[in-house]
């Protein structure tokens, strides 16, 4: 079941870099992959809540495998997240999932992203109060811009929580 789990937690890395490929539907980049990405990492979770704590290669595997799915694997969930605030809230606002007042969000979440995978992989859960205090504080003149906060609020909380969901299912697979 560890293989089951390592896979898994591959394919939730891999598949937003596959499934948002230039060529692809539309449809596919706004709903499947985050689909996907949800599916791997249940699937993760299952087969992982099942194994004996890993040692060696996989041990080394788990903790490469989590950062990466931590990192990649929130972009289409923000992105869903997104879409479906403005469905709520908005419904004559600018369809893009890019448009907003915050400029650079995507670079941003992904180190964001990973400075929690590795706070929580070292086992320093401290650490997602440093980067959150520090994305705010870099943040802060441009909350005060129209649905900014909106904005920096739900892709913080989407980023942060794949972050920690994905890197869970990693201290499952190694304790």
């Amino acid at each position: 079941m560890t293989t089951v789990a390592l896979v898994a937690l591959g394919v939730a890395a891999l598949a937003p870099l596959a499934l948002a490929a230039p060529r692809s539907p539309h449809w596919v980049s706004q709903w499947a992959t985050p689909s996907v990405v949800l599916a791997a990492l249940a699937t993760a979770a299952i087969a992982g809540s099942t194994t004996t704590p890993v040692t060696g290669f996989a041990l080394g595997a788990t903790l490469v495998l989590c950062a990466a799915a931590a990192t990649t694997g929130g972009a289409p969930l923000v992105l869903a997240a997104f879409r479906i605030a403005r469905r709520q809230s908005d419904a004559g606002t600018d369809p893009r999932p890019d448009a907003g007042p915050l400029r650079g969000g995507r670079v941003i979440g992904l180190l964001e992203r990973a400075a929690v995978a590795a706070a929580i992989l070292a086992g320093w859960p401290e650490g997602i109060a440093v980067v959150l205090a520090v994305k705010s504080l870099a943040r802060y003149p441009e909350l005060r811009e129209p649905h900014a906060s909106e904005q920096f609020i739900i892709g913080t909380f989407t980023s942060v929580l794949w972050a920690i969901a994905v890197c869970g299912v990693g201290r499952a697979l190694i304790t």
